[in-house]
């Protein structure tokens, strides 16, 4: 019988194979798996998932139901082979988590952030093109609702300017999906692929987005380009740990949409599995909650049955 270590490489394998990114697993089986060879353990028990998921004490709640998580979906597959597997069941540290509530970008902000991202500094280490990449990247966050994970990795071949079409590679479960494109943001999207194609030419990355070094645009540099831009336009406080997010462009997207069809008279129930295809949600029941997460649109939900059944007296 194979190793702990063995066998968790072969159900990250295993779960990747399926479409999963399995990132965050990825990153904390390791440290589990270590510390039950510190404890020459040969098999998973529940006590010792719980000794583990609880180190240190200073950690959250939150955190701790997180790990097990984690625990019990490797755990149920050493389980098929290792019969003396316990499972941690389900409900052993109950934690409910809470979305944050989306901040709803207002059509100026949006414009406010397009406006400073053109205002970067291009002197080295940037270079002239990094507030052109800002800017087409923001932009194209808010008028798509695409997730900024799927934006950092499209590449060139992924664009279709002339059918005024995107194709998404990296969605959840390694689904692929097509977005069809305004005219207005094939402008902008062709004007800043000009200015790709003239600074770096055949050289760097194939990726759309790019860094000053042409490699592929790092996630956690955008995240702190844009806390920097939301500051300097007056959105996040300085030093203010929360704030509106990359993600909230998503939210937004996702809510003109609904609220346009609400009050166009279509009927978003029938239209929202078109919805989340476009989001490329695998489940409806994801899209669903934008209806539950705005009082605008429960609002408007409520005066379209009011149309349909008439006021109550």
């Amino acid at each position: 019988m194979n190793t702990l270590r063995e066998a968790l490489q072969q159900y990250l394998g295993l779960r990747r194979g399926l479409g999963y990114k399995m990132h965050a697993d990825g990153r904390v089986l390791p440290r589990f798996v270590g510390f039950m060879e510190d404890r020459g353990a040969e098999y998973i028990t529940v006590r010792l998932a719980l000794e583990w998921v609880q180190q240190p004490k200073t950690v959250q709640p939150a955190e701790w139901a997180r790990r097990l998580c984690f625990v019990r979906g490797f755990a149920r597959y050493r389980s098929a082979v290792d019969p003396r597997t316990e499972v941690p069941p389900p409900g052993l540290l109950p934690y409910r988590s809470t979305r944050a509530q989306p901040y709803l970008y207002s059509e100026q902000e949006v414009q406010r952030l397009l406006e400073a991202a053109l205002e970067l500094p291009t002197a080295w280490p940037s270079t002239p093109l990094r507030p052109w990449v800002f800017h087409c990247l923001l932009g194209l966050l808010s008028v798509t609702g695409m997730r900024i994970s799927e934006a950092l990795e499209l590449r060139l071949d992924d664009v279709d300017l002339d059918r005024s079409v995107l194709t998404v590679r990296s969605a959840k479960l390694g689904r692929l999906r097509l977005l069809p494109l305004h005219p207005s943001t094939c402008a902008v999207l062709a004007n800043y692929l000009d200015r790709r194609d003239q600074f770096w030419g055949n050289r760097g990355s194939s990726h759309v987005f790019v860094s000053n070094r042409g490699t592929r645009l790092d996630i956690g540099r955008v995240h702190r380009t844009f806390y920097a831009l939301s500051r300097q336009i007056g959105l996040r406080a300085p030093g203010a740990s929360k704030g509106p997010r990359l993600h909230d462009f998503r939210h937004r997207f996702a809510v003109e949409v609904l609220t346009r069809w609400y009050e166009s008279g279509e009927d978003p129930a029938q239209r929202l599995p078109m919805l989340s295809t476009y989001l490329g949600h695998v489940y409806v029941a994801g899209t669903y909650w934008y209806l539950s997460g705005w009082p605008e649109l429960m609002a408007q939900a409520m005066k379209r049955l009011e149309r349909r059944w008439g006021t109550p007296s």
